[in-house]
């Protein structure tokens, strides 16, 4: 007989085909999850825990097979079982990271697989490890107690001999040269005692950052010096290094991977109302930012600004590649998470990290508080500076690209714009240098424009408003430097969308831009209104040679300010009349002869500025009375048109009948009389002159308006009889107010009422308040100084010379003697206070929930208190079967429609606190 060789019992499955049931016993059999929660008191060196680090291919593994529910509950029946798991785990890890197999390239081989090759996979191994503690620290945080946080984390253990940890590790690049003594004394971790070791959140950190430096893992294997592994160099060449160790898909994924560990970590804030971010704090966090030792820091922080900066790479992209090729982009992953650790450190400032004073009212980061934003803002290098201007304006040219393009969605945008921008918000506030060198390039105009251009992007999207007002605030921020504002007198040099293009320079794409955003938006973003004109205001003294249609949209705005149904409706809207009065006041006093056409606007709309001086709370009230009255005249006369609108059209039809028919017809005069009359003549206000308000996209940018200054025809407030033209239904009502009591009583009711939607209720003393402290001195001597000159002008040559006459009479135009010297300038600043800090926090974590939610859900079904989280229906899943289709349709939609891309977004939809 022939001896058949010994068959293994357990076959391993080729290419991965049997190892689903091992998965799916994990869910469905007693010894899997289950067992977590269902059997107390696990020892920690019982086999059950092999699995969790073996069992695993890929993250998505670990975040479908272990949901929150599992963590939950057992939490809830055997909560011990999960503080072994996390220590089992992190041991595991500690200890797989200091091995000399880690990290390895296992067998690969189909016969290797098939027989059932015992070859260990420490990479493997490391990779779960990190993946199932990214996926049980979301459900420790959302606890409502931090008992078992801190018992698990922050406990110190007992252990003879444990020893202190020693860094053997080669040289890196050069990094920061530091420029103050300070940071050399800032505090480095605790060094435990002979009888204890550090705790479990510290070791954790440590090693962390071991994996985001070792040599085969998260750096390529040919750097490695010797047997040493962990090698603290800068991933990429940038800030810190001249030289590029290289990378490779693989080495992303395995960056990515642990920084989201990092971010997991750094998450605790997320999970604390907003009444508690600042004076509770994230522990992890603070020990990061407080107690990681000085070359981490530098290493760390070079090493994801220089992956971000790197990522706008200029290449040729094939359109629609996006919607053909579904894999995951394995660099944008990168990048986005590199961002996202970088605005969370750097905005970091709780619970001991705020800033410190420095005097003047300033306040700046030291070593001890948050050494992240420390040795940022100690860069200053101009090279350094110029590497991060460059990557950032390679950012914001990728994103108004995916704009700016004929064929709709052929590009996708930027999906990490919102850290982009956060992060560049961080380094101009704290970076003082950095700023100064950025305003004195006249790159700074380019960022105005393209942050203007997000905005304009932005504004009609719910789902952006968090950014638009980062963008507002951003924009007061640099307002505010004058070498930012004598920049605005350049031409716009990017690329911008055609439906945004104005003529003229910078300034005037600003003002044009920041009308769009208030005009358009319908009052949804208020609150961003102020930030946005304050920056007008900064900037105004600087402006020169604006062109008509510039002037146009100023005083639109100021029309739209001063109106009653505005000032009225609520407390702070004066405010913004005060600022916007500023602007004209401005450039009266620093460059009148240079704004002609924003001077001859204010002449023409003198009535406007000259009400405002005479403003009480019963003219107000009566004009929004006279506005709603025509409004309902106008409805009335919609409905009377309507009802004779079916008449009209039978009599049409029966006249073309008998016509064909050789019937004689009435005549035209008959058939008028026939017919109800209408109203016949407009009230007086409605035949005056256009202003200059109303020449907006008509009129020709660069050339003056032909029309003849005149001053408007007085309104007539008083509401006692009926309107000329107005129907028998409407002067029947007007009959009917004003038997039922005078007006004074009518007003009073109505400002009792609130004339706003929040139901605000204006008094004499609060208008008296406000209306005496309003800058019209400057813009009243203007006009009275000015006005009589221009109708006598006026009057002196032809109708079609009128305007360009009175143009070239206020380019020589000099005030001097008439008006006070103009007061030095004194831009406002936006001031970080602990709402603001507050509210931007939000918006970062909300962001970072959101680009959570697909593929893994990390954060899902998780109790998030920071911010609100809104669902909303999925949409229908679209198979790589439709990219054809959907590329015909974009472009068959183009060619319908005349332009225009798709709205996208996420499911879900995090709101930050306001």
């Amino acid at each position: 007989m022939f001896a058949l060789p010994k068959i293994p019992q357990k076959l391993s499955s080729p290419f991965g085909l049997l190892g689903d049931d091992a998965k799916l016993s994990f869910r469905t059999q007693p010894s899997g999850i289950s067992k977590l929660a269902d059997s107390p008191h696990i020892s920690p060196d019982d086999p059950y825990w092999d699995q969790f680090t073996t069992l695993f291919d890929t993250p998505s593994d670990v975040f479908s097979l272990i949901t929150p529910q599992d963590i939950r509950l057992a939490l809830l029946q055997a909560p011990e079982n999960v503080s072994t798991l996390v220590k089992v785990i992190s041991s595991r890890l500690f200890t797989l990271v200091s091995d000399h197999t880690f990290p390895n390239v296992p067998n690969q081989s189909v016969v290797g697989s098939f027989m059932g090759s015992s070859s260990r996979n420490t990479t493997k191994e490391v990779l779960n490890c990190v993946r199932i503690l990214s996926r049980i620290f979301p459900v420790i945080f959302e606890l409502d107690t931090i008992d078992l946080e801190l018992e698990i984390m922050w406990k110190r253990e007992v252990d003879a001999s444990a020893s202190v940890r020693e860094d053997n590790v080669a040289e890196a690049q050069f990094v920061i040269d530091d420029e103050d003594e300070d940071a050399d004394s800032r505090p480095e971790p605790s060094t435990p005692s002979a009888k204890t070791k550090p705790p479990l959140a510290e070791r954790l950190f440590n090693c962390i950052i071991d994996l985001l430096f070792c040599c085969g893992f998260t750096l390529p294997q040919k750097i490695q010096v010797d047997h040493y592994k962990i090698n603290y160099v800068i991933w990429e060449h940038g800030v810190g290094s001249t030289t590029d160790p290289g990378t490779s898909q693989a080495i992303d994924i395995n960056r990515a991977e642990v920084l989201r560990l990092l971010l997991v970590l750094l998450s605790r804030s997320i999970y604390l109302p907003p009444t508690s971010l600042l004076s509770v704090g994230a522990p992890c966090t603070a020990y990061l930012v407080q107690k990681t030792p000085r070359r981490h820091v530098l290493t760390l922080l070079c090493s994801l600004l220089n992956t971000a900066m790197n990522s706008a790479k200029p290449g040729f992209a094939i359109p629609y590649n996006h919607l053909v090729w579904k894999t995951e982009d394995t660099r944008a992953t990168l990048v986005g998470l590199s961002l996202q650790v970088l605005c969370v450190v750097l905005d970091y400032q709780s619970n001991g990290s705020h800033d410190v004073e420095i005097g003047n009212g300033e306040k700046s980061p030291t070593a001890k508080t948050n050494a992240f934003r420390y040795f940022l803002a100690k860069l200053h290098r101009t090279a350094d500076f110029d590497f991060i201007i460059d990557g950032l304006l390679g950012i914001f040219a990728q994103q108004l690209t995916a704009i700016n393009l004929l064929l709709p969605g052929s590009r996708k945008p930027v999906p990490y714009l919102l850290e982009t921008i956060v992060f560049f918000w961080k380094i101009l506030e704290l970076n003082k240098k950095f700023r100064a060198h950025l305003l004195q390039s006249d790159k700074s105009a380019d960022v105005l424009a393209y942050l203007m251009c997000f905005s304009l992007d932005c504004k009609d999207k719910p789902r952006n408003h968090g950014l638009t007002r980062a963008l507002s605030y951003m924009i007061q921020s640099l307002s505010g430097e004058s070498g930012f504002a004598n920049k605005l007198l350049l031409p716009v040099r990017i690329q911008i969308p055609p439906k945004w293009t104005v003529t003229g320079t910078t300034g005037d794409f600003m003002i044009n831009a920041v009308y769009s955003v208030v005009a358009t938006t319908s009052g949804q973003l208020n609150s961003l209104y102020p930030a946005l004109i304050i920056a007008l205001s900064n900037v105004a003294p600087y402006l020169k040679d604006l062109t008509v249609n510039s002037a146009t949209r100023l005083v639109q705005l100021a029309r739209a300010f001063s109106a009653p149904a505005f000032l009225l409706a609520d407390e702070g809207h004066p405010r913004l009349l005060y600022f916007l009065l500023e602007i004209f006041n401005a450039i009266i006093q620093h460059h009148l002869a240079e704004n002609p056409n924003v001077i001859y606007g204010i002449l023409r709309s003198h009535q406007v500025f000259e009400d405002l001086g005479t403003f009480t709370l019963a003219r107000g009230l009566r004009e929004i009375r006279r506005i709603q009255l025509k409004t309902e005249q106008r409805r009335d006369d919609a409905e009377q048109k309507g009802k004779t609108k079916a008449p009209m059209e039978a009599s049409a039809e029966k006249a073309r009948l008998l016509e064909s028919e050789g019937v004689e017809l009435p005549s035209q005069s008959e058939s008028m009389e026939s017919l109800p009359r209408g109203r016949t003549a407009r009230e007086s206000h409605d035949t005056l002159p256009e202003n200059i308000d109303s020449q907006n996209e008509e009129a020709t940018p660069g050339s003056p308006p032909v029309q003849i200054l005149a001053s408007p025809a007085a309104e007539n407030p008083v509401l006692s009889g009926p309107v000329n033209g107005m129907s028998e239904k409407a002067r029947g009502k007007m009959r009917q107010r004003s038997m039922s009591g005078d007006i004074t009583g009518s007003l009073e009711r109505l400002a009792a009422a609130g004339v706003g939607r929040n139901g605000f209720v204006p008094t004499q003393e609060w208008v008296t308040s406000w209306q005496q402290g309003l800058p019209l001195d400057t813009i009243m001597l203007t006009i009275a100084e000015l006005k009589p000159k221009i109708h006598r002008l006026q009057a002196s040559v032809s109708k079609a010379k009128a305007t360009t006459a009175a143009l070239d009479f206020l380019r020589s135009a000099n005030l001097i003697g008439v008006l006070e010297p103009a007061p030095s300038l004194n831009p406002r600043r936006f001031v970080w206070s602990d709402a603001s800090l507050v509210w931007l926090s939000s918006l970062i974590w909300g962001e970072i929930y959101m680009r959570g939610i697909s593929p893994l859900g990390i954060w899902n079904t998780t109790n998030v208190r920071l911010f609100h989280v809104k669902h909303t229906p999925s949409p229908p899943t679209r198979h790589v079967s439709e990219a054809m289709s959907t590329v015909v349709g974009g472009l068959g939609g183009l060619l319908g429609r005349g332009g225009g891309s798709p709205e996208t977004g996420p499911n879900n939809r995090a709101r930050g606190t306001r």
